[in-house]
């Protein structure tokens, strides 16, 4: 194996969007940290991904299981859960029930996208080892073994003599591929290098690696034909990948993912909310507001090379009738979503005035200032908050004359000295939110009382969500928090002691880089956190 370089890791790395030139030629300057690096771990498929593999391989229109095994989330990321899930016996029934389904459904309507050559009988050996041998290799992401093409060619072959027939035979040995745990699993564990203790991601591991990452599915054949060159593994190599992947439309996909498991999106397909409470709430309204969070992500990074800091202060966002009604603004279009300019006066910008955070971080019949909070604190800012002890009560005092608005009945809450040490990290914070109902919905009264959303966050007042916004955008922990959960959404794993250095450097870039997201994605696969891994346990 060509071992890497790293002499990009002292220049600046161009990321194919709008840099300044001056910058550009000034080159970004940055030691190295030293690294102690976890273990490699199998990562079981989340369905987002087994889903968009299954249309790459298959071909577009197929039904796709309604069922599987569920995605897991651990320390805040689906992308960690799935280093530490395996696969239910239940769930081994539903993939293989599944891996028949899609076969069969792929063998009617695309079957030239599975097989290319044309059998002379029921049996046929060298047409099914061509047809298995291609699809084995686009599923694992890696060149099929002799050995496991004999053994696919063996199933295929019993039976097609059975059924006596050609594409039935094959089916199974197809099926056989799905089932895989080649397939079901992310298998990157590396190989040792020459430098003890230290495991470099292979070639092809490098193209499952880099797919998954930047589109959130299994590579093209142009990046397994640049594994199969073993240009992965070079500086060269990797960069014009990523470039090239990046500048792909698919780029989209990987993005979406990322902010999806970072922000817990995937939560609004089960949103629920009052309806005689919220008269806007609909089963839609989930769905809609992810899109629109996601819609504005993907012009930020994508499109714009944005500077992320505008995700959080920025008026300009995506809605469709729905969100619009919520909002008390004109919708931008009759049908589907749009582009518009929200008014400083509707009180909202960013991601934190959006329905995604407001609606999912309060509860079915009211806001919430403790999820509210603990979610900038947790997940925007990185900050840890320890859970209650258990059995302490944690209910919030209902409303009663002496304490009718959420900040008076806060205020009593925290009286109680176990609950105001944690509490006072992020109740203060999500206050500054409330003049935003349960669902997201502007006002200026709670119960009859007006609403004082103003606050502190770690020392910097603000007056109401829109200065507050401002204040997050512009927090010190901002920036190494997005780069600490990409790392961890990257490997897998959560960030340990030894990688914080990385975390820092890849930090540095980034904020260099005009907070440049898609520079950082850019930077974090030519580094060695994204292509070397700890010793085997």
């Amino acid at each position: 194996m060509v071992k890497p370089t790293f002499l990009i890791l002292n220049l600046l790395l161009g990321c194919g969007g709008e840099t300044d030139p001056k910058k550009a030629e000034s080159g970004l300057k940055r030691t190295l940290p030293p690294l102690s690096l976890p273990s490699p771990a199998l990562r079981r498929l989340n369905r987002a991904q087994y889903d968009s593999a299954i249309t790459s391989l298959l071909g577009e229109g197929l039904i796709l299981p309604s069922k599987l095994e569920p995605d897991v989330s651990a320390d805040g990321l689906q992308a960690i859960g799935a280093a530490l899930t395996t696969i239910s016996p239940r769930g081994v029934e539903q993939y293989e029930d599944a891996a028949f389904d899609l076969v069969n459904q792929a063998l009617n309507e695309n079957r030239s996208e599975l097989i290319d050559c044309e059998p002379e009988r029921s049996v046929d050996e060298a047409c099914a080892s061509a047809s298995l041998s291609a699809f084995a290799a686009r599923a694992w992401r890696r060149p099929v073994t002799d050995d496991e093409r004999s053994n696919l060619v063996a199933i295929s072959t019993q039976a097609a003599t059975v059924l006596d027939d050609f594409d039935a035979g094959l089916g199974y040995g197809f099926a056989a591929i799905l089932q895989s745990p080649h397939f079901l699993f992310r298998v990157e564990l590396g190989e040792d290098g020459t430098d003890g203790g230290v495991r470099h991601f292979t070639n092809h591991e490098m193209a499952s690696r880099l797919s998954f990452l930047l589109w959130n599915t299994i590579p093209d054949r142009a990046l397994l034909a640049a594994a199969d060159a073993g240009d992965l593994t070079t500086d060269t190599g990797l960069k014009a990948q990523s470039d090239r992947m990046m500048d792909d439309p698919r780029f989209e996909h990987g993005v979406r993912a990322f902010f999806s498991d970072m922000w817990m999106l995937y939560a609004l397909d089960d949103l629920t909310k009052d309806p005689t409470l919220f008269t806007h709430m609909s089963p839609t309204v989930g769905a809609s507001a992810r899109e629109e969070t996601l819609l504005g992500v993907v012009q930020n990074v994508v499109h714009d090379d944005g500077d992320y800091r505008e995700i959080f202060t920025t008026t300009r966002t995506f809605l469709d009738r729905k969100l619009a009604s919520i909002y008390a603004v004109r919708a931008p279009s009759r049908e589907g979503f749009a582009e518009t300019m929200l008014s400083p006066d509707g009180g909202r910008r960013g991601f934190l005035g959006q329905v995604s955070f407001l609606a999912l971080q309060s509860h079915a019949v009211s806001s919430s200032a403790t999820l509210r909070g603990k979610f900038v604190r947790e997940v925007v800012l990185c900050d840890y908050i320890p859970p209650p002890p258990a059995g302490l009560n944690t209910a919030i005092p209902e409303v009663d004359a002496d304490a009718v608005t959420l900040r008076e009945r806060v205020a009593v809450h925290l009286e109680d000295e176990y609950c105001a040490s944690c509490h006072l990290q992020m109740d203060p914070i999500g206050l500054g939110f409330e003049q935003f109902d349960g669902l997201g919905h502007f006002r200026r009264l709670d119960h009859g009382a007006e609403i004082d959303p103003s606050g502190e966050l770690d020392g910097e007042g603000f007056n109401d969500a829109w200065g507050l916004s401002a204040h997050v955008a512009a927090h010190p922990d901002l920036s190494p928090c997005l780069t600490q959960t990409l790392v961890a959404y990257a490997s897998g794993h959560s960030v340990t002691r030894g990688e914080d250095a990385m975390v820092e450097y890849l930090t540095t870039g980034f904020e260099y880089m005009d907070h440049s997201t898609r520079f950082l994605f850019s930077d974090l696969v030519m580094s060695p956190a994204f292509r070397l891994a700890g010793a085997l346990e």
